[in-house]
């Protein structure tokens, strides 16, 4: 026990002393890792299906939506045990924190297991709702089925990821993510052109991935390697527990609800031109997930050190906490958005080299979208920052501008206006509206921190 609290109070004076920079970048590398190896994975599923023909690199799309929902319910609960457990842990508050984190877990388990078999029951209906054509929908549903089963271990591993970084044990969540991802980029092409299981291949391999990052972060916390202890006589009664937890992680739900409801949105549109436009849109938000992932992993490293620091009352350290990662963010978004508009036409023909109308519409997805890239390193900060110290609604609003507030309403009416010019450019408009509703969020929040900061120095 003494040494378990020797470890605990290391993490803490390490989390609110550290200089800065070093300290937000020892925590981001790991995670930017694992941000960058799930979405590599992401991509070789939609690598290795569109060798398979057009309709298979949209059923991808397709089910992406399906799959936003599951990570939404698994990023609601693990931003919300995480975002709480690094306030509490800055206020050496550890029983409310292994509370917090155990009660998460269980609520994850349970609603993933909900979503396998409420999703399995009404495939059929699902897929088509998700925007399937008819000649999408067999692909889907080959791909769907297994998703499902795997949605329990993933939902609790994004409860797991979240609960290691907020502690500031990053390196740890990158090793459980980061060795399901490399088996199941190893897995892809041996069972579906070797063991000729089609797009089902590419599912089963995602769901043996899943469950073994589930395995590997599981034996973190039985093994003793974090300092919060999930178990099962922590798991709460009370509801208010569940409830902070969902509220704080709310922005999330928002996030990844949002996400899933645009995808579904842009299918449903991009249909409207045929299989082509719905793989070449497809094809374009697997590219940018995994670019954004840098971002947000940067971010997600930046999180924890508002949290503690927010926690001990350290506020001239979250003021530069949060100027050096929307510095840094921004010069990495606008080397990569330079990057991904000069390589547009290599990028999409990797994936469909023999389609001229899906490389067509994706060169234009692709360039719009590497345009709006520098603009969300600000929105992102302000969302992780407000999420982090408790203020759900403005996250919440900021989450649901990106993908909902702004998006939804251009992709149901540019394409009126612009055809499918309107639905390959709609992100991007969005993006830039998203900005600038930041900009004063982000002013007050400096001059708030300002203002604590001249208290402090007052007394």
């Amino acid at each position: 026990m003494h040494t378990h609290s020797k470890q605990t109070m290391s993490q803490y004076d390490k989390m609110i002393e550290t200089p800065i920079p070093p300290l937000i970048c020892s925590l981001a590398i790991p995670t930017i890792i694992s941000m960058l190896v799930t979405s590599i994975y992401n991509m070789a599923d939609t690598y290795f299906v569109s060798q398979l023909g057009t309709s298979a690199a949209g059923a991808v799309g397709i089910v992406f939506s399906l799959m936003a929902v599951i990570q939404a319910v698994g990023f609601t609960l693990g931003m919300g045990s995480g975002s709480l457990s690094s306030r509490l842990l800055g206020q050496k508050r550890q029983e409310e924190v292994n509370q917090i984190c155990s009660s998460g877990l269980f609520a994850a388990a349970a609603l993933g297991l909900t979503i396998t078999v409420l999703g399995s029951l009404f495939l059929n209906p699902l897929m088509n709702l998700l925007g399937a054509t008819d000649t999408i929908l067999p692909f889907a549903k080959s791909y769907a089925r297994y998703i499902l089963f795997g949605a329990p271990f993933m939902c609790s591993s994004f409860v797991m990821n979240n609960v290691l970084r907020s502690e500031g044990k990053a390196a740890y969540s990158m090793v459980g993510i980061a060795s399901g991802g490399i088996l199941n980029i190893l897995l892809d092409p041996i069972f579906i052109f070797v063991f000729h299981l089609g797009i089902a291949g590419a599912a089963i391999a995602t769901l043996i991935s899943q469950c073994i990052s589930f395995a590997i972060m599981l034996s973190f916390f039985l093994r003793g390697k974090s300092t919060i202890r999930l178990h099962i006589r922590y798991i709460s009664k009370n509801p208010n527990v569940y409830k902070e937890i969902i509220q704080t992680g709310f922005p999330s739900f928002c996030r990844q609800g949002l996400a899933s409801i645009a995808s579904i949105a842009l299918n449903v549109n991009a249909a409207i031109y045929g299989d082509a436009a719905v793989a070449a849109m497809s094809i374009t938000s697997k590219i940018f997930m995994m670019v954004f992932s840098v971002m947000l992993g940067f971010g997600q490293g930046f999180q924890p050190v508002v949290g503690y620091n927010c926690g001990a009352q350290k506020y001239r350290r979250v003021k530069q906490a949060t100027i050096f990662t929307f510095l840094t963010g921004t010069g990495m978004m606008t080397v990569l958005g330079l990057l991904g508009f000069i390589l547009a036409p290599w990028l999409i023909r990797l994936f469909r080299r023999d389609d001229a109308q899906v490389i067509a519409i994706g060169i234009i997805a692709i360039r719009a979208q590497a345009l709006a890239l520098p603009l969300m390193p600000l929105v992102t900060v302000m969302n992780m920052v407000f999420q982090v110290i408790g203020r759900s609604k403005k996250a919440t609003l900021l989450s649901a501008c990106r993908q909902g507030i702004f998006f939804l309403p251009m992709i149901v009416l540019l394409p009126i206006w612009l055809e499918l010019t309107g639905i390959e450019i709609a992100q991007s408009l969005a993006d830039l509206c998203t900005f600038l509703l930041s900009i004063p969020f982000a002013v007050l929040f400096i001059r708030e921190l300002n203002d604590r900061i001249a208290t402090a120095d007052s007394l």
